[in-house]
């Protein structure tokens, strides 16, 4: 079977096409063959150290969508020939892997394993963020860092549909378009632009209910600046680098806000969760309240060259990687 591996770490360059045996499910485990595999940016903070795997060497990727080969003792809730997607631990760069049942669920059939794939930890991502972190209503006004990202399409777009008013921030013209066509009432190029000077402008002075920033260091302090009074900042990725210490103080000056970094996989603790949370997305997908942009195709042997892609800025949606 082929795999991805990743012996040292460091640059695309490090993902290794190779052969594995990943040998059969355990109890509590499935066996999956892999349709479609999710491409993230913790693929790359994991290949490059900045998150540390269980160890070296290790096959990255968390996202996939497949058929289930083999169950382990104790499976009851799946069985060999059945649809799955998952949002998971490690290896999903894989024509095949294990996965802890926990984290799977069945794919409904009008969703592809393509989509399955591009949708699992994003969406679900987008789910915790609008509906656990911050639950946005009607009437809310809200901040989208990186609106024309795989998570940011999802997120604007659901926003939208909750009945906020979806300011979002990108990075070029095209990138502009893509998210005015998802869900966004107002797009910043900030590279053109002050995003702070623009959101008070937009909001009359007053800013923003929630900001979701999964961008980092670049846009953090600013991100504070775009807070109405009692203002959640919600910080959930560090694409341009993490967020550096601050003092806690500063919350207290810019308007008594509250700062908060969840993770996906603290939301999918229990298997309960993971099917509610699934449930929820795959409602909104079904219903074609959120459509799932997949901008790229691309073999899983080329998975270097999908990581050149991404960290150059140079993808927007999802890119899913085929074994």
């Amino acid at each position: 079977m082929k795999a991805i591996r990743i012996h040292r770490h460091g640059g695309p360059e490090v993902l290794v096409y190779e052969d594995v045996d990943i040998g059969q499910p355990g109890p509590g485990e499935v066996r999956v063959r892999n349709m479609a595999v999710g491409l993230n940016l913790i693929d790359v903070y994991f290949r490059t150290g900045a998150y540390k795997p269980p160890g070296l060497p290790f096959t990255p990727g968390n996202e996939g969508a497949g058929e289930v080969v083999a169950v382990g003792e104790g499976v009851g809730d799946f069985a060999p020939g059945d649809r799955v997607a998952y949002a998971a631990t490690l290896g999903s760069y894989a024509e095949e892997r294990i996965v802890p049942a926990q984290f799977l669920v069945h794919l409904p059939g009008a969703i592809d394993f393509e989509t399955g794939a591009a949708m699992m930890l994003k969406g679900l991502t987008a789910q915790y963020l609008l509906r656990r972190t911050f639950r946005v209503e009607a009437g809310h006004t809200i901040l989208v860092h990186a609106a024309a990202g795989g998570v940011g399409l999802i997120l604007t777009q659901w926003a939208k549909h909750l009945g906020a008013t979806v300011i979002g921030t990108v990075g070029s013209p095209d990138k502009a378009e893509l998210a005015r066509h998802n869900g966004c009432d107002h797009v910043i190029d900030y590279r053109r632009e002050d995003f702070v000077a623009r959101v008070k402008e937009i909001t009359g002075g007053e800013g923003c209910h929630v900001v979701y920033d999964g961008v980092g260091k670049a846009t953090f302090p600013g991100s504070l600046d775009c807070l109405r009074r009692f203002g959640y900042f919600v910080s959930f990725g560090s694409a341009s680098g993490p967020v550096e210490a601050f003092d806690i103080l500063l919350l207290a000056q810019k308007g008594s806000l509250f700062a908060t970094r969840p993770t996906l996989f603290t939301h999918l603790a229990t298997h309960e969760d993971v099917v509610e949370m699934s449930n929820d997305l795959f409602h909104v997908v079904e219903s074609g309240v959120v459509k799932i942009p997949i901008h790229a195709r691309m073999p899983l042997a080329e998975a270097a060259e999908a990581h050149r892609r991404l960290e150059a800025r140079q993808t927007t949606g999802s890119t899913v990687l085929l074994p």
